[in-house]
């Protein structure tokens, strides 16, 4: 199918890996021009190069940045003002209940994700809504949903970020733009695969998912690539639950 990206220009924040990597590599396949923004320069180039062989047609862009930090978002807005499409996906909230995560760690994960989503749709909703047009889509968790004591931080985080991307969703097409939502669950991504090996030296049994699998990031990619594209223009202020049924189910 052809989503009809080609020569929009997105910026998606935690791209050197993961969910952000693969999306990075869909859009490029669409013929979107990527920004890819990361804190770890060696990964970044490596997806940077990785797509320019596979697209060559296609601009790549690495930009280093600690989304955690306003000012390094605002000099990434400076530079590429012109973002027809951002993926907020950085930021990594510990687990863990009320006692085990203390201040610190608590104030740094909500710095790197929520705030970070904050800051960087501030500054690019703005200039999406100068021009009139823009969409942005914002990862979350399907931790928001599920209520768990033991995901408390995570948890909330991803629950404040679900009811940012609701309430400025309904208000974004009076300014010509688009806000959607991206709620996965388990995802084979190398942060899995560490939780999951954790998980087996400690003893849990297997567990057990819809379809026998955790998604693919691909997958994300590709649902995050439609959800862009206008194909979908009549979305926004949803969030978009792709765990297969696993919140439901618990």
């Amino acid at each position: 199918m052809n989503l009809g990206l080609e020569g929009r220009k997105a910026l998606i924040t935690g791209s050197s890996a993961g969910i952000g990597a693969a999306t990075a590599r869909v859009l490029a396949r669409e013929g979107a021009q990527v920004v890819l923004a990361a804190r770890n320069r060696e990964r970044l180039e490596q997806v940077a190069a990785a797509i320019r062989a596979a697209c060559p047609n296609v601009q790549v862009w690495a930009e280093t940045c600690d989304v955690s930090s306003s000012e390094q978002i605002a000099a990434l807005a400076e530079r590429h003002p012109d973002i027809d499409l951002l993926v907020n996906n950085a930021g990594e909230v510990p687990s863990g209940g009320l006692l085990e995560v203390d201040e610190a760690r608590w104030r740094a994960g909500w710095d790197s994700k929520v705030f970070a989503y904050i800051n960087a749709r501030r500054l690019f909703y703005g200039l999406m809504k100068a021009r009139g047009s823009g969409v942005i889509i914002n990862l979350s968790g399907a931790g928001a949903r599920m209520k768990r004591a033991d995901y408390l931080c995570a948890g909330m985080a991803n629950a404040a970020i679900d009811f940012l991307t609701e309430t400025l969703g309904a208000a974004a097409p009076a300014d010509g733009l688009r806000v959607i939502g991206i709620s996965p669950g388990p995802v084979g991504t190398e942060r899995y695969r560490r939780i999951a090996h954790k998980r087996i030296e400690a003893g849990e049994p297997p567990r057990r998912y819809p379809f026998g699998r955790v998604a693919e990031p691909e997958e994300i990619g590709e649902l995050i690539a439609f959800c862009a594209s206008d194909r979908c223009s009549y979305v926004s202020g949803a969030v978009i639950m792709i765990d297969g049924g696993i919140s439901i189910a618990r």
